[in-house]
C-alpha cells in the first residue's frame, strides 16, 4: 500500500524555494522534454546570430523570473491546488529555462549577467502577489502568462527567417504559456486592476531592453 505523499510545512517549502533559486542561478539546467528544432542549421551571418542571441538573452531572463515569480508565490499559497497549478507551470518553465541556454550556448552567447536581479525582485513580487490571496496570486500567474504570450509572439516576428532552432524554442513556450494562463484562470484566478496590469507590462518592458544587452 502507497503511503500518502508528504505535504510541506512553511520552513520546508521555504528551504526548497532557496534550493530551487540556488539551482535556477548556479546550476545548468536539465529539461524533461527535448530541445525543439533542430541544431543542423548553422548561422552564418554575425549580425542575425547576434540578433538571436540578444532575443533568447531576453527569452532566457525571462524563465528566470518565472521560476522566482512561482516559487514566491507557490511559498505562501493556501490552497494546495493553488500551489500545484504554480508547481507544473514551474516545471514546465525550467525546461523553457534550459532550452534557452542551449540555444545560447549554440549561438556562443551568454545568458544575462543580471540574473541574480531579475530572481530577486521576482521572487519578491511573487511573494507580495501570493500574500495577498489564492485568487489574486492566480490572476497575477494568468496575466503574467498573457504578457509573456505577446512578448512571444512579437520575437517569432522578429527572430532571423533562417534560425529554424530558435523559432521552434519559442513556439513551443509560446503554447505551453498559453495553456500555463488558461489552467490560472480554470483554478479560479481574478483579473487584475488595469494599474496592476500597467505596471507589469513597464517593468517587463525594462527587463527586455536591458537583458537584451546585458
Amino acid at each position: 500500500m502507497n503511503s500518502p505523499a508528504r505535504i510541506l510545512g512553511p520552513r520546508d517549502r521555504l528551504i526548497s524555494a532557496l534550493d530551487d533559486g540556488l539551482r535556477t542561478l548556479f546550476a545548468s539546467p536539465s529539461a524533461s522534454r527535448p530541445v525543439p528544432g533542430d541544431a543542423k542549421h548553422a548561422m552564418e551571418e554575425s549580425a542575425a546570430r547576434r540578433h538571436s542571441a540578444g532575443l533568447m538573452r531576453v527569452n532566457h531572463a525571462g524563465e528566470v523570473c518565472a521560476q522566482a515569480l512561482y516559487s514566491g508565490q507557490a511559498l505562501v499559497a493556501r490552497d494546495r491546488c493553488t500551489r500545484e497549478v504554480l508547481e507544473i507551470a514551474a516545471s514546465e518553465e525550467r525546461d523553457h529555462l534550459a532550452w534557452c541556454e542551449t540555444r545560447l550556448n549554440e549561438l556562443d552567447s551568454r545568458p544575462s549577467i543580471l540574473g541574480p536581479a531579475w530572481f530577486a525582485g521576482s521572487f519578491a513580487l511573487g511573494v507580495a502577489s501570493g500574500l495577498a490571496g489564492d485568487r489574486w496570486s492566480l490572476g497575477f500567474l494568468v496575466e503574467t502568462e498573457r504578457q509573456v504570450e505577446r512578448h512571444l509572439d512579437g520575437h517569432l516576428r522578429q527572430l532571423p527567417g533562417e534560425d529554424h532552432r530558435s523559432r521552434a524554442i519559442v513556439a513551443q513556450m509560446r503554447d505551453d504559456e498559453i495553456r500555463h494562463g488558461q489552467s490560472g484562470e480554470d483554478a479560479g484566478g481574478a483579473p487584475l486592476p488595469s494599474v496592476v496590469r500597467a505596471m507589469m507590462k513597464a517593468t517587463a518592458t525594462f527587463m527586455t531592453r536591458t537583458a537584451y544587452w546585458v
